[in-house]
């Protein structure tokens, strides 16, 4: 039974995002731009919620953690994306392609809750505004915050542990460029029955399922916000009320939007070479996009942040 469940695969090798030379240096020059933006553009936010005693609110400190989840989520596979372009065989031992796995689901099943968490801030901001420091105490939103990311231990730590059971020896090429689920079962050479249950009830072998658990959360939350700001008689109340929650709109739509080209389709060949894409742009660009989302589109972020560049600037 021991010999059963060990893979007789040691190493994989990352078909990556393209197979031709000449685009490797080009693409390894872009993604390092991005990664740096990515770093630069969380990191700076969560130092200025960190900083600006104007930013010390519950939804700036949900904003910081889902910042920090952006910072995370990218540097799992980024750098070693990057090693790869420069490499002529791209390959990840078994050991680092697990444990790239198992922080990949972490922090992708943590951001799917995060979303859902900051959904209910707005909601509670403009339809309860007088019980809002009340039910949005800093003990309750520390509590959030605990469950966002147990549900993404709890539920990397199963997969992982499912895909630890299953046994590799058909193939070495994992058609993809880091350790994802999908690419990894195709793999098998055992049965992934299990795994494939497992994915379903945890939200990751199809995205019907997170998608459907996030938005369960969002949707009554902005129904309710929407025919709260239909009641607000003036003009600069209803703009206000909008702007309290577009930018958290925008950035659950370019997420799941992405995340749900990627795990909504038929697993074929072809389906895995369109989801590269896709998933590029929830792993990589979307982190790097949320900063600007939340500071452009956000006139409290952009005060705080003018604020503190005029104090070092003296």
């Amino acid at each position: 039974m021991a010999e059963e469940n060990r893979s007789t695969v040691t190493e994989f090798i990352l078909a990556g995002l393209t197979d031709r030379p000449e685009h490797q240096l080009p693409l390894f020059l872009l993604f390092l731009e991005v990664y740096v933006f990515t770093v630069v553009g969380n990191l700076g936010m969560i130092t200025l919620i960190g900083l600006s005693s104007r930013l010390h609110t519950t939804m700036y400190y949900l904003l910081s953690s889902l910042s920090f989840i952006d910072l995370c989520q990218p540097t799992v596979i980024t750098p070693k994306m990057l090693v790869n372009f420069m490499m002529e065989k791209n390959t990840i031992s078994y050991p680092e392609c697990m444990t790239q796995l198992y922080f990949f689901i972490v922090f992708t099943i943590a951001k799917c809750h995060m979303l859902s968490v900051m959904a209910y801030d707005p909601y509670v901001a403009i339809c309860n505004p007088l019980l809002y420091n009340v039910i949005m105490s800093n003990q309750v939103c520390s509590w959030m915050v605990v469950g966002v990311y147990s549900m993404g231990l709890i539920r990397a730590t199963v997969n992982t542990i499912c895909m630890l059971r299953v046994l590799f020896c058909k193939d070495d090429i994992i058609n993809h460029y880091f350790c994802d689920l999908f690419p990894l079962l195709e793999l098998s050479c055992s049965s992934t029955f299990i795994n494939e249950v497992i994915g379903l009830s945890y939200d990751l072998r199809n995205l019907s399922m997170p998608s459907l658990s996030s938005n369960l959360l969002d949707s009554p939350s902005y129904i309710f916000i929407i025919a709260s700001i239909l009641h607000i008689c003036s003009t600069e109340g209803t703009y206000k009320a909008f702007s309290t929650c577009s930018s958290h709109v925008l950035a659950v739509a370019l997420f799941f939007g992405s995340l749900a080209f990627m795990y909504l389709q038929p697993l074929s060949v072809g389906s895995m070479d369109q989801g590269k894409v896709s998933s590029v742009f929830y792993t990589i660009i979307v982190p790097m996009l949320n900063p600007l989302i939340y500071c452009l589109r956000n006139k409290d972020v952009k005060v705080a942040l003018s604020k503190l560049l005029g104090n070092k600037s003296l």
